[in-house]
């Protein structure tokens, strides 16, 4: 069985700039209203025959939803962007653009790329892990992050 949560409906929302190194439109710094839908697969169970309590997939969402707005995503294992101080103010190059941005508005990510497809892959990994952490039993998480309505992309984990 599955649960959906829609993203625009339940304020699972973020506004964030990022850049797509090398891309013609998209490799300056521009930005995003995003939303995200979840999908929680999994046995019903527990007192309520619940797969997973809405309120909880939720929380986790908004916790990682609040950590992400208002900033510049930066993706660390990126091979297009180099990093040379990471200290008060972020320091990093793209080819021969250079950038210094207040370390409070940045938002350094554990993934190679900011694009659509890898923020939503790094969201269902979250949020699974989250609902791990809780002790809930689930088959899988699909995460769609939409850069805005009718454009997105989705990611299923499995366990």
């Amino acid at each position: 069985m599955k649960i959906v949560i829609n993203g625009i409906h339940a304020n699972l929302r973020f506004a964030s700039a990022h850049m797509i190194p090398g891309h013609e439109f998209c490799g300056g710094i521009h930005g995003h209203s995003y939303h995200v839908d979840v999908v929680v697969e999994g046995e019903r169970s527990g007192q309520f025959g619940f797969v997973v309590d809405f309120k909880a997939v939720k929380a986790i969402v908004r916790k990682l939803c609040k950590k992400l707005d208002h900033k510049v995503l930066l993706p660390l294992e990126s091979d297009q962007i180099t990093f040379t101080n990471m200290d008060e103010s972020l320091e990093f190059s793209i080819g021969s653009k250079n950038y210094v941005l207040p370390n409070e508005d940045c938002c350094l990510l554990p993934i190679t790329s900011t694009s659509a497809e890898e923020l939503s892959r790094f969201f269902a990994h979250y949020v699974h892990q989250a609902l791990e952490d809780l002790g809930v039993n689930i088959e899988g998480v699909e995460i769609c992050v939409n850069e805005g309505i009718g454009q997105g992309a989705h990611y299923t984990f499995r366990t």
